[in-house]
């Protein structure tokens, strides 16, 4: 009997199975391929914690492989002491399937383990966990959500006592104590403990006042705001509450797409939740439309990123990429700020790394540090710790091409609620001055240079399909690679061994930067290509960031250098 079969059976007769999970397992007896996708493999908890389709099986998300991870979470906080048990943990979820459910179970392993937890009583988005982390000075904080993902999809994602998701050092020691219990269902909870504590509502108030301090254009928000035109879609999601509290609160005109209140865990008008695809826009759009309104947003599940549209010169509603919204944010805060000598003088951004190359034109116009992380949030707001204790910079904004985006230190994680308030004040900010949001955009381009950014994925499936992607991006590593297409090599990147090789002279740089698998050509006039692998769902990224005297010339380099980077992967591929 093959080990998957083994764990299948141990599972499918244990009787602390519920009687879903047995039915559910009983459906697959005859289904080889999906027992051992289910038990040939494990969900691993990694950096970003764990995140999977739902789904009974040691390699999918459950109460079980919830309860699991917690155990491990919650030997963590005990190894700390008395006075962190007592700090205890504070839980949010979105409205995903199984969420709440699962967000219950997180809060009953800890209680069963002595722990206090703060549970809150309905859906909050990331940046309000990540806020209640510090307001209630708890020792960690966890997240039910799969962020953007589809429906099928759930996640756990684990918060340190900053507000960032914990750091790689203690995640390790995490994983040591999940990694120690091999019965799944051997870990118990109880759910109606006294240690098991609503978080204050106070704290839905307080985080609002905050995010309201924030604003830079108050007179023109006063001048514009209740005659703007804005469309909101949470998308089935948390972002409702939270998002049309901060517009009302600044006095923000808007107008919500009904239909798309509901806390739908199948988010059944839409293909997929990502504001990032105009088609997940599409039903804001068309009320936009009927409506004569200027602009549209839209959060995913977790609200911890934003999707704008807005309209081109000729009245057509057209999807921002997450790199033009960053750009137009970074150019509004930056211009706002120094306009009104508010910028301070050791003011630093922080973006990943395959974002936008135009951030730099812009902060060094401003006399900005720019610095560049891996892919994650986790990474911007360790920066953010790191300049409060060190006093070296004062951070201003960060943001990454995957529509999230942060200004203040309220929250350590992507915050689609005060980036919804920013872009209103901005589209207030630029109407009171005479001017679209478009406008500005077609401004900055002819002041730094077109930049084509584009994000291509590539998909995988399967049990082996973490190992497939790295394999490649590893095989790219192997490559003598100086010019892809028209386009001169002029360095790579390798982050894996944080590796800088400047292809002219063969000299080696030491990068001061986390390690992760990725390999990044520079290339010639600014342009880059990056490849990695997607660690939240399987993907291979490959990210374009093309500078050109226009975007007409752009596009035709596009496809070209999109060619050559394909050849390229089926190389490596070997």
């Amino acid at each position: 009997m093959k080990e998957y079969e083994k764990k299948y059976l141990e599972w499918l007769q244990n009787p602390a199975l519920c009687e879903e999970g047995k039915t559910e397992l009983e459906s697959i007896q005859d289904n080889e391929s999906e027992k051992e996708y289910r038990f040939g493999g494990v969900l691993e908890f990694g950096t970003a914690g764990m995140r999977g389709l739902i789904g009974y099986g040691v390699n999918m998300m459950n109460r079980y492989t919830v309860m699991r991870a917690t155990q491990g979470l919650a030997e963590f906080i005990k190894s700390l002491g008395a006075s962190a048990m007592e700090r205890g943990v504070v839980v949010s979820y979105d409205t995903r399937l199984k969420s709440d459910e699962f967000a219950k179970a997180t809060a009953g392993v800890l209680a069963k383990n002595g722990i206090k937890a703060y549970l809150f009583d309905d859906v909050h988005p990331v940046p309000m966990l990540s806020y209640a982390v510090r307001y209630l000075h708890t020792v960690a904080g966890v997240m039910i959500t799969a962020s953007h993902n589809p429906k099928e999809y759930n996640g756990y994602k684990v918060y340190g006592e900053d507000g960032a998701q914990m750091s790689p050092e203690d995640t390790a020691k995490v994983v040591e104590y999940i990694d120690a219990i091999d019965d799944y269902l051997s870990v118990s909870a109880d759910e109606n403990s006294s240690l098991i504590t609503p978080v204050p509502n106070r704290l839905d108030e307080d985080y609002v006042e905050e995010l309201s301090r924030l604003t830079l254009s108050d007179e023109a928000v006063k001048q514009c705001g209740s005659n703007l035109k804005l469309v909101y879609t949470p998308v089935h999601g948390s972002g409702y509450v939270p998002v049309m509290a901060i517009l009302r609160k600044l006095g923000i005109n808007v107008t919500v797409v009904e239909e798309q209140t509901a806390k739908d865990p199948a988010f059944s008008t839409v293909k997929v939740p990502n504001p990032e695809f105009k088609e997940t826009l599409s039903m804001g759009i068309a009320l936009a439309n009927k409506i004569q309104a200027d602009v549209v947003f839209g959060t995913d599940p977790d609200s911890d990123r934003l999707g704008v549209a807005l309209k081109d010169d000729q009245g057509e509603f057209f999807v921002l990429s997450g790199n033009q919204v960053g750009i137009l944010l970074l150019d509004y805060i930056l211009a706002r700020l120094s306009g009104e000598k508010k910028l301070p003088e050791n003011a630093a951004v922080v973006k990943s790394f395959v974002t936008t190359g135009m951030a730099k034109a812009l902060c060094d116009d401003y006399g900005v540090a720019l610095y560049e992380t891996p892919v994650g949030f986790k990474f911007i707001g360790e920066k953010i710790k790191q300049w409060e204790s060190d006093g070296k910079h004062t951070y201003v904004f960060g943001f990454e091409e995957s529509c999230g985006y942060l200004r203040g230190t309220h929250a350590r994680d992507k915050d689609a609620v005060v980036a919804s308030m920013l872009c209103a004040e901005m589209v207030c900010y630029y109407t009171s001055i005479g001017k679209t949001v478009y406008a500005r955009l077609q401004e900055i381009y002819q002041k730094y240079g077109y930049v084509l950014d584009k994000n291509v994925s590539v998909q995988y499936s399967g049990l082996n399909a973490m190992k497939e992607m790295n394999a490649v991006v590893d095989g790219l590593k192997t490559l003598s690679v100086s010019e892809i297409g028209s386009f001169k090599v002029t360095a790579i990147r390798d982050y894996s061994t944080a590796k800088r090789t400047v292809i002219e002279s063969g000299e080696t740089q030491t990068m001061d930067i986390p390690k992760c698998n990725c390999v990044y050509y520079e290339l010639s006039g600014g342009s880059f290509v990056c490849v990695r692998p997607s660690g939240t769902e399987p993907k291979l990224k490959i990210y374009y960031s093309l500078k050109a005297k226009d975007e007409p010339t752009a596009r035709a380099e596009f496809d070209d250098l999109q060619s050559a980077v394909n050849a390229l992967l089926e190389r490596a591929k070997g």
